[in-house]
């Protein structure tokens, strides 16, 4: 997949901007707050329908304008796909594909892919579950977007199990309807489980592989999924014997204690978790090896690479780190900024921009 074209129109501070990335390593160089990250994070909002950055759409559009847009034309083996995202301060966004407005926020999903390195990654590692599962959703979101919806049933079906709970406090007569929502839970919360076992088995054995090239094989990464229901192969009976058993805890507390909304994700070094016991250094390298895993698995599951995005990474990663991630960037479409041009010495950029005020010229 390439991206051949993009466009903002008052997104973040941008008034207008057009960029055309080269098929092989595009740089976006300058100072800080002159909007590089920006770029990146349109291009991710394409893929995701997300901000890497800011769960508010109202954040994304420039300060005195009405609405933002982002479009974004990409080639891919089944040809051209042309999405478009509408960001109105007020009242709800608008999906284009192809011209089209879609009604679901899934149908985005698939038509853009990509994979953004930025340093809020290191939340990934540092910060609890909630972080990982999210790494995780957002990439099986984008390969297959029959878990996206599957994730949005689970949600729904949470947010209502909880909003009973709180009701049932004031009219206990209410509980009577619980059994059904946890057969809902059971049912998509199975789903989820069964494609995240899957996925992190695979993406495991990628970051093994990718950590090993880019520590000098000096340490050992890999990824082991933790979920929060023991199952035996059964995962929707396990799941609602889980719900049963915690059925008058979360009746007392009114909210929903167990399922896969509670699950983990754990990176080991060298068989010690990384979160606790990794220095700084081994934590950014396990981060960044894990987004360059995602990449591989969408490669064998797709075909063909996605768009990889780094953001202001290589300043973090010592020369010899550095040195072997470039080394890996051949025949990948990759976008990278950077404050400083010797963060990239060795490198042959197919194309760099220079990025001041909102305003991106070639150099």
């Amino acid at each position: 997949m390439r991206v051949v074209e993009l466009q903002l129109r008052n997104y973040r501070n941008y008034a207008a901007c057009a960029l055309a990335p080269c098929k092989g390593v595009t740089v976006l160089l300058g100072d800080n707050g002159q909007g590089k990250t920006n770029l990146l994070e349109a291009v991710y909002l394409t893929c995701t329908g997300r901000s890497h950055r800011t769960r508010q759409d109202r954040e994304l559009v420039r300060w005195g304008a009405e609405a933002a847009d982002v479009q974004i034309r990409a080639e891919r083996r089944d040809g051209s796909h042309e999405v478009e995202i509408q960001l109105p301060l007020a009242g709800r966004r608008r999906i284009l594909i192809a011209g089209q407005e879609v009604s679901r926020s899934g149908e985005l999903m698939g038509h853009v892919t990509g994979v953004l390195f930025s340093p809020e990654d290191l939340r990934t590692v540092k910060d609890g579950p909630a972080e990982r599962r999210r790494f995780v959703d957002m990439a099986l979101a984008q390969l297959r977007p029959a878990y996206y919806y599957a994730m949005q049933r689970y949600n729904r079906a949470l947010r209502q199990r909880n909003e009973l709970l709180r009701a049932a406090a004031v009219n206990p007569s209410l509980l009577a309807t619980l059994d059904s929502w946890d057969e809902q839970l059971a049912a998509s919360g199975a789903e989820l489980m069964r494609q995240r076992r899957a996925y992190v088995a695979r993406l495991s054995r990628a970051a093994g592989e990718t950590h090993r090239d880019i520590a000098g094989g000096r340490e050992v990464l890999s990824v082991a999924y933790r979920p929060n229901v023991d199952a035996d192969g059964d995962d929707a009976r396990a799941c609602m014997e889980a719900l049963f058993a915690a059925r008058e805890g979360d009746v007392r507390r009114m909210t929903t204690s167990v399922g896969p909304h509670r699950d983990d994700v754990a990176l080991l070094v060298d068989g010690r978790d990384v979160r606790a016991f990794g220095s700084q250094g081994q934590q950014r390298t396990a981060a960044l090896s894990m987004r360059l895993a995602e990449l591989g698995v969408m490669r064998e599951e797709l075909g063909e690479w996605p768009v990889l995005m780094l953001d202001d990474v290589m300043s973090e990663l010592d020369p010899g780190r550095r040195c072997r991630l470039l080394e890996r960037l051949e025949g990948i479409q990759t976008l990278v900024t950077c404050t400083d041009p010797d963060d990239l010495a060795g490198a042959q950029p197919g194309a760099v921009y220079r990025v001041s005020g909102a305003e991106i010229h070639p150099l």
